[in-house]
């Protein structure tokens, strides 16, 4: 089914896969953050709560900024409260296992990403954009199943709180799973809201900075392209360009699929929840979230925030990954 890998990809596997570690560092206390307000830590949860505003017709425009502004607040006060609780690493909680599983994930992306364009292309007729989105999506799930019992543990251990940790580790937290979880199955607890979540997620990103290049490079090329470094017949797009496609990729995927990531990341956490109970599958999780908190507080909590961690970093991933195809020579 697959060709084997291209060695002179390897080489820019290893540098996706440690860029995409830096990255990750960068963001790692909003990482933090988001999975303390989306799984609605005890320790955390009141903070940046909206209180009640009376004549909200009269005041609309007033009452949606005083809502932004104290969710802003609630993001600030629990980066603030972290540290304070926890200590300084406290914000990187959890990063350590993050940073076992980017560097695989990365490189098991980008070589199933650029076989299943070939194999799509070689079999399937269609446009090469449907096979961009194809593409995209296969390898995100191939990528998640081999590296998702690392995203569990990480998820773990970034919930915990000091002085009530359950999990001691990496090792004691795979080991504490494996015994009392059921073996492998308590390792892919969540997966399928993940696998359906990365459908939308990594195919509309790949699909929509693939669109986003072949338009902006066909009718604006001067203004958006200029010619590739290892082949100066090739057009490419300029690096603030692609930051901004990159992002804008990024955020159209995270739209579509966070409600699925919510319950991914309920699902994932499993016994360490009160209500775990509710969380067993994927349509129980977002039925018990939608009806207990909501769209808003509930199935759509910490998108804004969401958005200030992931956008920058897929339009780094999207950016690095272009000047790595000059600098390996692969236009």
């Amino acid at each position: 089914m697959f060709s084997a890998p291209d060695v002179n990809n390897l080489p820019m596997c290893f540098w996706s896969g440690l860029a995409g570690c830096c990255a990750k560092t960068t963001i790692a206390p909003l990482d933090r953050v988001k999975i303390l307000l989306q799984a609605q830590n005890p320790h955390y949860k009141h903070l940046g709560n909206t209180p009640a505003l009376e004549h909200e017709e009269l005041y609309h425009f007033f009452y949606t900024s005083v809502k932004r502004l104290i969710f802003f607040s609630g993001v600030l006060s629990t980066l603030r409260a972290v540290p304070k609780k926890e200590g300084f690493l406290g914000l990187y909680r959890g990063n350590g296992a993050m940073m076992v599983r980017v560097f695989p994930y990365g490189a098991i992306q980008f070589m199933t990403f650029e076989n299943y364009k070939k194999l799509l292309s070689k079999h399937l007729g269609i446009s090469r954009y449907i096979h961009n989105f194809m593409a995209g999506s296969m390898a995100g799930m191939t990528a998640v199943i081999c590296t998702y019992p690392l995203d569990v543990v990480r998820a773990r251990l970034a919930y915990q709180v000091k002085g009530e940790q359950r999990y001691h580790g990496i090792v004691h937290a795979f080991r504490t799973i494996r015994q009392k979880e059921g073996g492998m199955q308590g390792f892919y607890r969540g997966l399928t809201p993940t696998l359906i979540g990365m459908v939308p997620y990594a195919g509309l990103s790949f699909f929509t900075f693939s669109s986003l290049k072949t338009l902006g490079l066909k009718h604006f090329p001067e203004l958006l392209g200029r010619p590739s470094a290892d082949n100066p017949d090739v057009l490419v797009l300029k690096s603030h360009v692609n930051l901004l496609c990159g992002g804008l990729a990024g955020a159209m995927g995270q739209t579509i699929s966070y409600p699925l990531d919510v319950a991914r990341r309920r699902m994932q956490l499993g016994a360490v929840l009160p209500d775990s109970d509710k969380c067993v599958s994927l349509t129980k999780t977002l039925k018990f979230v939608y009806q207990k908190y909501g769209v808003k507080k509930g199935l759509y909590r910490g998108l804004s925030l969401n958005y200030i961690r992931c956008v920058p970093s897929q339009a780094v991933a999207f950016t690095t990954h272009e000047f790595l195809k000059q600098v390996l020579y692969l236009n």
